[in-house]
């Protein structure tokens, strides 16, 4: 019932292109007076975090929520350019009532987003988001306070200091770095400050870049979408590892001293093996999103370990991982929720475990991130218009045989865009050439159905059910 009326919230908070509705700063006051009054409960002082990455468009959205949430009689505590993870751990620590990051995470720098989290430090459920909506929508001047009840707002200076001892707190006592010579790509995002910090506080020599942001560079060919360049300089500068972060520091992706790219899926299994071997893994499984490879899974029941599988988000992961008691989830894309040290994913505590067991084994990273060979896996997007491709009848008979065809030694994986009109084919499979054909099959039956329009779909309805 809640995503009947979630219009402006997605899969991961409200997101868009800066300056033009939703993300302009009239939508953001708007949203600043909605949730402020939503989470304005109970007689005590309110308080609300606000942190941001380094988009120009900050600068806008950042004041808008603020005079909102301050006209809802809120305070405000603003810490400036931190990591996603870091608001989340702010909130908790701080006994805020809500806070917000504004950013679009690994999206260029004319898209901004605005990510909401409760008091827990976790994002808001779809019912939560779908509350704030209806007080949008509705006339809000009469839920502002009195004068006498505006809130304030200050600036926490010591925040950075904050989350990079939190940071630190989660590598395992008694190693060091020291002796380890790292590549650090910080996209020009959030962590550009405190990621080389807390690597080099640990003992390390730190290789700084994307770490010079200017309002328009942040993911602009750097960070873990495009870990490229990321990959010639540990080669070039004989590093022992490569980390690469988005623009908002929840995700990454690795390279090893090789050059080698390493994905989520291989952080996964390695932290996975790492924390089973010593007792910490809980819930005897992994959670993970449906586009996981296979590989990963049959490396995990091979140890005794189960692989759950959600929907594509981080949320959707965490919302499992609580709801199994796992300590440990994420995303083949590079999300990673350690739950033991936060609520949502953070890829420098995530690269932490992994140098901790590249330091207690004494072996290179191309070595010990190599943990399964991935099966052959393909995706590729198919964009329509009208109606879903996905409600023809020939469109689900032709995935259904390609699933008999595959049986036990892959799997087809089709679904539709949260954000945009497209449909995501996956296959994958032992044999490369079986991929290859099964999605190149079923993407030119969709392509074609969709461009057959409506009208199309609406006769092969109209004719099953003559």
């Amino acid at each position: 019932m809640a995503d009947a009326v979630r219009r402006l919230f997605g899969t991961d908070g409200i997101r868009g292109v800066a300056n033009r509705a939703p993300m302009d700063a009239s939508t953001a006051l708007r949203l600043g007076q909605a949730a402020g009054r939503f989470f304005n409960r109970g007689a005590h002082r309110h308080r609300v975090v606000i942190g941001k990455d380094t988009r120009l468009s900050g600068y806008m959205l950042e004041p808008a929520l603020t005079a909102g949430f301050v006209g809802a009689g809120m305070d405000v505590v603003l810490v400036g350019p931190l990591p996603t993870p870091a608001i989340a751990m702010l909130t908790r620590s701080l006994r805020a009532d809500l806070g917000v990051m504004i950013s679009a995470s690994h999206n260029p720098f004319e898209d901004n987003g605005i990510k909401l989290f409760g008091p827990d430090g976790l994002k808001l459920s779809d019912a939560e988001e779908a509350e704030i909506e209806a007080l949008m929508a509705g006339d809000l001047s009469a839920q502002l306070v009195a004068p006498s009840r505006l809130g304030r707002a200050s600036r926490l200076e010591d925040a950075p200091g904050r989350y990079i001892e939190a940071v630190k707190a989660s590598f395992p006592k008694g190693l060091s770095l020291a002796g380890k010579r790292i590549v650090i790509d910080c996209a020009h995002g959030a962590a550009y400050r405190v990621a080389p910090t807390v690597l080099w506080e640990l003992g390390a020599e730190v290789v700084p870049v994307g770490v010079s942001p200017d309002g328009f560079n942040i993911n602009r060919e750097c960070g873990s979408t495009a870990p490229e360049r990321l990959a010639e300089l540990v080669r070039e500068r004989r590093a022992d590892l490569g980390i690469a972060l988005d623009g908002d520091a929840d995700r990454l992706v690795l390279a090893d001293e090789l050059g080698q790219i390493v994905d989520g899926d291989q952080i996964l299994a390695l932290v996975a093996q790492s924390w089973a071997a010593q007792g910490r893994l809980r819930g005897e499984a992994v959670v993970a999103t449906v586009m996981s490879n296979l590989g990963l899974e049959r490396f995990l029941q091979a140890r005794g370990v189960r692989l759950l599988r959600t929907r594509v988000g981080d949320r959707y992961v965490g919302e499992r991982m609580r709801e199994t008691g796992c300590n440990l989830g994420g995303e083949q894309s590079g999300h990673m929720i350690l739950s033991d040290f936060g609520t949502t994913g953070d890829g420098l505590v995530a690269a932490l475990q992994v140098l901790a067991v590249l330091v207690e084994e004494g072996r290179p990273a191309s070595q010990v991130c190599r943990c399964f060979t991935p099966l052959p896996q393909r995706l590729v997007n198919v964009r329509y218009a009208g109606i879903s491709p996905l409600e023809d009848p020939g469109v689900a008979e032709a995935i259904a045989s390609a699933e008999t065809r595959l049986g036990a030694r892959g799997r087809v994986l089709i679904r539709a865009s949260g954000t945009e009109p497209v449909i995501r084919v996956m296959a994958e499979a032992e044999e490369e050439s079986l991929v290859e054909r099964t999605v190149e099959e079923l993407a030119a039956l969709i392509r074609a159905r969709s461009a057959a329009g409506p009208e199309r779909v609406l006769a092969s309805q109209l004719g099953e059910a003559g």
